[in-house]
């Protein structure tokens, strides 16, 4: 029960960062405004061909930059880590974790995108994407030296 209290917590705390409109990670005030939906935006309007959902990003490379996106791979990273201590140690247990982060974080750019101040973009779902299949190496690692190793002692 407490691992899905877990990796229900983390999805909250995404979506919580996502909700907040003009969040810069530099500036912590700016990690409690309050948040307004773009009530004329529309599904169609975000994911059709051409939209801003698949354009390249419209700010600099700067500190801010490389911040978002190092928690983009860190928190999608940890809540692939998550998904997997949650799913049941069945054959693509590392896919299946894969594919559950895959799919929040699509959904999590696409929820952005009705936020004044913030917006989706089908890169930082790749991003996401990315840290998860990271954390899931380096665990799929981990287990596999952990396990050579009790191998080689007997």
């Amino acid at each position: 029960m407490i691992k899905k209290i877990i990796v229900l917590l983390m999805m909250l705390s995404i979506a919580h960062f996502s909700h907040t409109p003009h969040l810069l990670i530099t500036d912590p005030s700016t990690w409690r405004n309050s948040s307004v939906w773009n009530h004329h935006a529309t599904l169609w309007d975000i994911l059709k061909p051409g939209s801003d959902f698949y354009d390249a990003y419209s700010y600099g490379f700067d500190l801010e930059f490389i911040l978002r996106k190092l928690a983009h791979i860190s928190f999608f990273g940890i809540l692939a880590l998550l998904f997997y201590w949650n799913l049941k140690e069945i054959r693509g247990r590392f896919l299946k974790a894969w594919l559950l982060l895959a799919a929040f974080a699509f959904l999590d750019e696409i929820h952005q995108a009705f936020i004044i101040g913030r917006d989706g973009r089908i890169a930082d779902v790749m991003i996401d994407s990315f840290g998860g299949a990271l954390f899931l190496f380096f665990l799929y690692n981990f287990r596999n030296k952990k396990t050579s190793k009790v191998s080689n002692l007997n």
